[in-house]
């Protein structure tokens, strides 16, 4: 089980793990003895979310699996075969073709398990498309409960730049992929040796001789329960830096795509779906590329540490701000806040040796930079002791509410105080465990959704963060 969202087996489709198995219809056709096994398994692994110990996603999965094979080897009532009958006509052969995969794959993995589950790959295939008919099911129930709750969005997903090079969609899609080569970034101020995603680019030639199907069918499947959608490094639809698979983003080069016709074919999507469009456009880029973005309705990305004044030495002031952007004060690829004002992202970095300029070069650059951040809050009147980091932070998100910008952001670790990364960009899980870090406070304890108003920080940041007039 894959742990970065950001290198999916498939970005169309929905990881089964997310399934909440509690929410399943099939679980009542359990005899009680077997509800009760499930109950108790549920509670073994609720213990998990009160531990500050990485995640390990195989065995979660792994225990899901085998409650969701008992409910599927249950059968369905008509009205529930039906359901799913006519979600699989929807998604059609790309669904077929995904859930092919992940039992083949199944197999050859676990040889044994063939026997256990007496099936078959076509009947192991229709097993993996009724998990996406569930994971299809389930986000649709929470994108309903958010807009009758009275949000005017609701859920925005997440597509990632590529995909795993080994995953379904790489295998699926290879016509239309250049698998010789991978993905990545050249070096830069905060990844100085480059990076190397490991996916495979789309191939820009081969993508248009098809109509752009994939990337419609894609779109489409993702925008299905979404109220919008955020583009990972939108500026894929433009150029993707290409490496030469197996070796350095030194030696990487910027290929060409036909923009006029991703973006195009984002926006009419988007537009059927009655979704809002948001693209990741930092880094590297070209100036034209945000008036481009604007031009189509594709909100922008926009982070507080990285703003300056018409590019100059200071801070971008609050009124300057886009209007076109989602604006924040951090984002996954930097620590939490307070980790930040710490320094962390220096010290991180460091101790895994991604630095090619002395630490205390990095850390004097930051720690003045970051004192023209707080000067700037003080100006507003927002800032009191520049000393107190909590003070500090709350500032912040009260500075970000304040921009013109169409919509803000609050992370949920800002909002718990946690201070460990969940994201080195350029690491591998053998330096460091991306994405396998859950949530906790500044002092390392494990905090659960259900325990965020309880949280103070959490309402000091919840009133910081409010938009002028929102009273909710």
């Amino acid at each position: 089980m894959e742990d970065s969202p950001y290198l999916p087996t498939t970005r169309r489709f929905i990881n089964p793990i997310y399934i909440r198995i509690e929410d399943i219809p099939e679980l009542k056709q359990l005899s009680p003895e077997l509800q009760e096994d499930v109950a108790e398994l549920a509670a073994e692994f609720r213990e998990r979310n009160l531990s500050a110990e990485e995640i390990d996603r195989d065995s979660i999965f792994e225990a899901k699996l085998q409650v969701l094979q008992e409910l599927f080897n249950k059968g369905m009532t008509p009205e529930r075969r039906t359901a799913f009958s006519e979600y699989q006509r929807r998604e059609g052969r790309g669904l077929r073709n995904f859930a092919l995969w992940c039992a083949e794959t199944e197999l050859e993995r676990h040889s044994g398990r063939r026997h256990a589950l007496s099936l078959d790959v076509s009947e192991l295939a229709e097993f993996y498309s009724w998990l996406q008919f569930l994971c299809d099911e389930q986000l649709d129930a929470a994108q309903r409960r958010a807009l009758d709750a009275g949000m005017s969005i609701g859920l925005i997903t997440d597509m990632a730049v590529g995909i795993h090079p080994a995953g379904a969609d790489a295998v699926n899609l290879a016509e239309y992929l250049a698998p010789q080569c991978s993905v990545g970034a050249p070096p830069d101020d905060y990844n100085q040796q480059g990076q190397d995603w490991s996916q495979p680019p789309w191939h820009p030639v081969r993508l248009a001789e098809s109509g752009y199907q994939p990337w419609r069918d894609l779109l489409r499947t993702m925008l299905g329960n979404a109220g919008g959608l955020r583009v990972d490094h939108v500026l894929g639809l433009f150029r993707l830096y290409w490496i030469p698979r197996h070796s350095t983003p030194l030696n990487g080069t910027y290929v060409s795509y036909d923009w006029e016709a991703m973006l195009g074919i984002l926006a009419l999507e988007a537009e059927r779906a009655g979704a809002v469009l948001v693209g990741e456009d930092l880094g590297t880029l070209e100036p034209w590329v945000q008036n481009a973005l604007q031009d189509m309705g594709v909100l922008g990305t926009t982070i507080i540490w990285f703003e300056h004044a018409n590019e100059g030495p200071t801070p971008r002031p609050q009124d300057q701000y886009r209007h076109m952007a989602m604006s924040s004060v951090g984002t996954h690829d930097l620590p939490p806040t307070l980790a930040f004002l710490r320094g962390d992202h220096i010290a991180l970095r460091a101790r895994l040796g991604l630095l090619t300029r002395p630490v205390a070069e990095e850390e004097a650059e930051d720690r003045a930079w970051q004192e023209e951040v707080k000067d700037n809050l003080q100006a507003y009147g927002m800032l009191d002791n520049r000393e107190n980091e909590e003070d500090v932070l709350v500032a912040l998100h009260r500075y970000v509410a304040g921009t013109p910008s169409a919509l803000t952001v609050t992370n949920v670790v800002d909002m718990v105080g946690d201070v460990r990364a969940q994201n080195q960009p350029g690491t591998t899980k053998d330096q460091y465990p991306n994405w396998c870090i859950p949530l906790c406070n500044t002092a390392g304890e494990p905090v659960l959704l259900e325990d965020l108003p309880k949280q103070e920080l959490y309402q000091r940041l919840a009133q910081a963060a409010k938009r002028p007039g929102d009273e909710r």
